[in-house]
């Protein structure tokens, strides 16, 4: 089982949960980040961090969001390995609650 970055990550990609990855299975485009399947470990410290709520547990998944499970597995095999936290997209959501600037 491995943890899925969500359609909320689009145009926002805080890098909070970067930091925490002890297997640093993120990986970065040019508008959100995504999570390698096979490189995760389960470990659940990257949902926590995300002030946006766009990760999710495989199994916890929103079936309107399915599609991203197989995004985020094809698109960790052409994007770059994000280790480090950067800031996030200028029209970033600033917290959980808060519309897209």
């Amino acid at each position: 089982m491995a943890f899925v970055v969500g359609e909320d990550c689009i145009k926002c990609k805080h890098t909070d949960c970067v930091e925490v990855c002890p297997v640093d299975c993120f990986y970065e485009g040019p508008n959100f980040l995504v999570i390698h399947p096979d490189e995760c470990i389960d470990c659940a410290l990257c949902e926590p961090e995300c002030p946006i709520d766009a990760i999710y547990s495989e199994d916890e998944l929103p079936a309107d969001q399915e599609n991203f499970r197989e995004l985020n597995a094809e698109l960790a095999e052409v994007w770059p390995n994000i280790t480090e936290k950067k800031m996030p997209c200028q029209t970033t959501r600033i917290g959980k609650e808060s519309p897209t600037n």
